[in-house]
């Protein structure tokens, strides 16, 4: 069974439709790349995915359960939806750290924000913090970070903040780790530094949904591509089967210009 099920998910913001019935699904460990050029839906998608925005139609299961259906009104109560998101951690392109917090600090909040509502979190406050933070600075270490935990974004160069950032989306356990670009705010050396870090987690069969405009990268790390355009699945299949052999037109058209420049 799929990790991940979309069945007809579209979406529109006023009259442009931005998604239009995507369907797609994931296993467990594979990694798929989202390409295509800016508008093609591929942001909204994770958006939708981690119920930043709401669908317009369709349904979104994660490992067999049912986590949104348009037809359903109880699946859109904000109540329920702060408990879906915790299927899916989102890394922004732009980092999205709080300044007023430490890279230690960003990576914990979240953790200690749900561990307040435990009913034994007064009674065991100081061994659940310590716990948190144990884990944020193991985290933080996977990323290289050891000697930057202590340091406030404005402290830390770009690659080392998003390095926080999938740090701090990884933290709560996610299902599936989602990038939006994640490289796009980045100088290609620091591009480097985050990538590296994303092979790493792929190495390690993390499921992943990675929206990028580094075709290279899209190519070498995905088990799996969709090509996306004006808001459907133009084509999707293996690296080899998109980048290498590619069936429908605006496929080789998009590719074509990533070879030409």
């Amino acid at each position: 069974m799929p990790i991940l099920e979309v069945e007809n998910l579209c979406k529109t913001f006023g009259r442009t439709s931005v998604l239009k019935k995507i369907n797609l699904s994931l296993e467990q460990g594979q990694a798929l790349s989202i390409i295509g050029s800016s508008g093609s839906g591929k942001t909204t998608l994770l958006r939708c995915l981690n119920f930043l925005e709401t669908p317009d139609a369709g349904i979104i299961r994660v490992n067999g359960e049912t986590l949104f259906d348009a037809a359903d009104p109880a699946a859109q109560k904000e109540s329920s939806i702060r408990k879906k998101r915790l299927h899916f951690g989102l890394v922004f392109q732009s980092f999205n750290l709080f300044p007023q917090y430490t890279a230690l600090e960003n990576v914990m909040l979240a953790e200690k924000l749900l561990a307040a509502e435990r009913p034994d979190f007064k009674a065991k406050k100081k061994e659940i913090l310590e716990q948190i933070e144990a884990q944020a600075a193991d985290l933080l270490a996977q990323m290289g970070l050891s000697n930057r935990m202590k340091n406030y974004p404005h402290q830390l160069s770009g690659g080392q903040c998003q390095r926080v950032a999938i740090a701090r989306a990884l933290a709560l356990h996610p299902d599936i780790l989602c990038f939006d670009e994640p490289t796009s705010a980045l100088d290609p050396e620091l591009t480097g530094e985050v990538l590296r870090v994303i092979r790493e987690l792929a190495d390690k069969n993390t499921t992943m949904i990675i929206v990028t405009h580094e075709m290279a990268f899209a190519r070498d790390v995905a088990d799996h591509v969709i090509f996306m355009d004006d808001g459907t699945i133009v084509e999707q299949g293996t690296p080899l089967e998109v980048f290498e052999n590619p069936k429908e037109e605006r496929t080789r058209q998009f590719l074509s210009h990533y070879r030409q420049g």
